[in-house]
């Protein structure tokens, strides 16, 4: 029996998934303050979620160095969202029950759709760093992303195809129909071919984003003889596909999706991944000062420029801290009690402009992010074929 009535079932895929409802809304603030991070750390996802794991620590680090909120200082607690839904689930659940003040997370939109209710229904704010597909701020008053959405981002991509090669015709488009995000940015890419006059959409297909042959796919966009082929996946399958295609003798240009859109790809597709072009939220050249605090802290970890992904994710954790700063400034944040705390910082959220390493941002009444800077960037991969980085084209 489930004496608790803050627990309760629902099924998905078949299975039996525990969802509780805060049991303990009304805690009193804890030092230091908890925020949540629900990030892919283990599955296919992992090679995304490795990148945004960073982004939370760097900012965590960062911003603890700056004295946190009014000297209280921050702690990120993780909870692995795997690479499905019921795993967001239980990470979602699991930092409810710990009262986190804010959620940053999950990493793929799909999962999104599955957790983010949960927040919302508990009243805890949440903010993508990785959510781009439509619907996403929609789901409810507590959810914002600091991730553009696909629609705005992708077609970047393809212009900067037809820039580079204003001959281009025929176009194949794959994705991995098994994924939120990939499928809604696919639908994106497919509506700007069939737009653009210049452009045929020679073919269209579909795969899971746990695949490792695309043997068939491969072969049925080699028949059709294409000048571009616009791929949508994941790092892993993604990058396999780029792989496997150049390998049947594919040799036109290469456009793919937010989901390759990090280092993580290279020792995927090592020699193939070189030429593929992405549309970008950030660019790590670009001069904001949070953006040049990030890049020197991610270098002398790492070695290496940041991705997209690690600056949404430290973006994210910017968002709440900096809000929470704003909160404190009228009453000390360690004086509400959590749900207290967590309906005011909503609202601050919702209604402050942050600078940040993705540029000026803020969001709109749904939570949409509100962002103007995008670019597009070019993988040029190293001699040894192993590492590379992200060209930005001018």
């Amino acid at each position: 029996m489930l004496a608790n009535r803050n627990v309760r079932q629902i099924a998905l895929g078949g299975a039996l998934v525990l969802l509780t409802f805060g049991s303990h809304l009304g805690a009193a603030m804890t030092e230091p303050l908890p925020i949540g991070a629900a990030l892919s750390q283990t599955s296919n996802v992992a090679l995304l979620g490795q990148e945004q794991i960073i982004g939370v620590r760097l900012a965590e680090e960062y911003f603890n160095s700056k004295g946190g909120v009014g000297g209280t200082k921050i702690q990120v607690i993780l909870e692995d969202s795997a690479g499905d839904e019921a795993s967001a689930i239980n990470a979602f659940n699991a930092l409810i029950r710990k009262n986190v003040v804010a959620i940053v997370g999950p990493t793929l939109s799909q999962q999104a759709f599955a957790a983010d209710p949960l927040a919302d229904k508990a009243k805890v704010p949440v903010l993508g760093p990785s959510n781009t597909a439509k619907g996403i701020p929609q789901i409810g008053p507590f959810v914002t992303r600091v991730s553009a959405p696909v629609a705005i981002v992708a077609p970047h991509a393809l212009e900067a195809a037809l820039k580079r090669n204003p001959q281009l015709k025929n176009v194949a488009v794959l994705y991995a129909q098994n994924d939120a995000f990939n499928t809604s940015e696919s639908m994106t890419f497919q509506e700007a071919v069939k737009a653009d006059k210049r452009l045929t959409l020679g073919t269209i297909q579909k795969f899971q984003t746990t695949d490792t042959d695309f043997t068939t796919q491969a072969s049925e966009v080699m028949k059709v003889k294409p000048d571009l082929v616009i791929i949508s996946g994941l790092a892993a399958d993604g990058g396999n596909l780029v792989k496997q295609l150049r390998q049947l003798g594919y040799k036109g240009l290469i456009v793919g999706g937010n989901g390759l859109n990090t280092p993580n790809v290279f020792p995927v597709c090592q020699k193939y991944c070189d030429g593929i072009l992405i549309a970008q939220a950030y660019s790590p050249e670009a001069g904001d000062a949070m953006n040049k605090a990030l890049v020197e802290l991610y270098q002398k970890k790492h070695k290496k420029m940041p991705g997209q992904f690690t600056a949404q994710a430290f973006t994210a954790v910017q968002v709440i801290v900096e809000a929470l700063s704003a909160i404190d400034q009228k009453k000390k944040v360690t004086t509400y009690d959590v749900k207290e705390l967590r309906q005011e910082l909503n609202k601050q959220i919702l209604g402050q402009s942050f600078q940040t390493a993705l540029g000026p941002i803020s969001f709109d009444k749904d939570g949409e992010i509100v962002q103007k800077s995008f670019y597009v960037a070019e993988i040029k991969m190293d001699a040894d074929n192993k590492n590379g980085k992200f060209s930005f084209l001018k």
